[in-house]
């Protein structure tokens, strides 16, 4: 239901950024994201199905790491207010935000997207989704959206130069 109400924001915000002039990057490969993402909800179950313990023996260690990540999620989402989106886009004149999590690192929801990716199915000793969905999450952020990150950052601050 929050991953639902997340993409619903998203949307609505995605929308209203572009309607003032906001330039998407990297709309290419945003399919690729929701594909893996969508694959990481059902790989959990398709490896959950044929075990037949319901929790791993120390759960509560990767659930509280899953409970960080929300909680990380929602303070970006709280920080970003109306300009949090799943995409990538650089609104004109706007300033970079330093504030709320930002002020500690420039790419906090990947800490919590990573950290979910990993606890998740450590708390029923899914072991291959881990692992699996943990290096295809590195290769997207190191090779693909990063580098369109970097690419919006460099477009946005030739704007500001000139």
């Amino acid at each position: 239901m929050e991953r639902i109400g997340e993409l619903i924001a998203a949307k609505r915000n995605t929308q209203r950024l572009l309607s003032i002039g906001g330039r998407e990057f990297g709309a290419e490969h945003y399919p690729i994201i929701v594909v893996m993402h969508i694959a990481f909800f059902l790989s959990n179950v398709l490896e959950f199905i044929p075990r037949h313990a319901p929790l791993a023996k120390y759960w509560q260690v990767p659930f509280g790491i899953f409970i960080l990540a929300q909680s990380l999620r929602l303070w970006v989402r709280r920080t970003m207010g109306g300009r949090w989106t799943s995409r990538v886009i650089v609104v004109p004149e706007e300033k970079l935000i330093t504030t709320g999590p930002f002020h500690f690192m420039p790419h906090p929801v990947y800490l919590a997207v990573a950290a979910e990716l990993f606890s998740l199915p450590l708390i029923f000793d899914l072991y291959y989704t881990c692992v699996v969905f943990a290096i295809l999450n590195g290769i997207a952020l190191l090779f693909i959206r990063i580098p369109s990150e970097r690419a919006a950052l460099d477009w946005s601050q030739k704007l500001i130069q000139k």
